[in-house]
């Protein structure tokens, strides 16, 4: 698993402390192409960022992998580390559908306590209540995107039960414009229920309209619909604060998972 330093990330690893609030960079991936046809690879660049996908702080993981048709799993060699952004070139050796991912990486640790609410809430301790005490809390990131060649396939898209990680019902390859697509949050392989999902346009950047309207919340067996406005580029972020297990170098763990996909007319 990739770690990255405070100093070179200082502020990107522990995100927003309340739904709707985006005050922190977040990670993504973004591929050159979706759907590949008949190349043989594809390529991709990884950042974190205030506003998906306008690349601000280099992505670094010793963890960079594609996950293909028969669930077999690739490690990515030869990444460019830039200042603002990573690049590489996944390879795609047969048709069908590809998960392309970061692996789970360790970011920054940090202090939160629990509001009223029950919320999670970031925090070195100036603002939060007298009586609310403050945990050790690391962050971990996960972002990822699928690409296919020729036509899709299923495999990649199975969930591996480890950490936070989203399964696509609804086929990243056939996410259009106006119409509901369907996803389910698992946590070690069980559904999450009540967790906030965070959209984002890349349209937004230019028009201001960066988030996909209305709060999205998982439901009792994890699942939730995510219905893109229009055509184009969009990041799925979700976060969960929870106990971290045994022998953890902090006794919270704050997840962090993005998916990056594509609606078409």
């Amino acid at each position: 698993m990739g770690r990255i330093g405070i100093a070179a990330l200082a502020g990107a690893g522990l995100l927003a402390t309340a739904p709707g609030m985006a005050q922190a960079h977040m990670p993504y991936m973004l591929p050159n192409l979706f759907d590949l046809t008949d190349r043989d690879h594809v390529t991709v660049q990884a950042s974190f960022t205030e506003d998906p996908f306008q690349a601000e702080v280099v992505m670094k993981s010793d963890a960079w992998h594609v996950r293909g048709p028969g669930g077999a799993v690739t490690p990515i060699s030869g990444v460019t580390y830039l200042r603002d952004l990573a690049v590489f070139e996944a390879p795609i050796a047969a048709k069908g559908t590809y998960r392309v991912s970061s692996g789970e990486r360790f970011g920054r640790k940090g202090k939160m306590y629990r509001d009223a609410k029950g919320q999670w809430i970031i925090s070195e301790g100036k603002d939060k209540p007298a009586d609310a005490p403050l945990v050790e809390v690391q962050s971990m990131t996960l972002a990822e995107v699928y690409v296919t060649r020729g036509g899709p396939s299923k495999d990649a898209l199975a969930p591996t039960g480890k950490s936070l990680e989203l399964r696509p019902i609804t086929h990243p390859s056939e996410i259009f414009a106006a119409q509901p697509a369907q996803f389910e949050l698992l946590f070690e392989g069980k559904p999450v229920s009540g967790a906030h999902v965070e959209v984002f346009r890349s349209a937004g950047v230019y028009d201001g309209k960066k988030q996909v309207g209305g709060q999205i919340t998982t439901d009792a067996a994890g699942k939730f619909a995510i219905t893109p406005p229009d055509a184009g580029t969009y990041l799925a972020l979700i976060r969960y604060r929870t106990e971290a297990p045994a022998g953890a170098e902090t006794p919270y763990r704050s997840y962090s998972y993005t998916l990056t996909f594509e609606a078409t007319e």
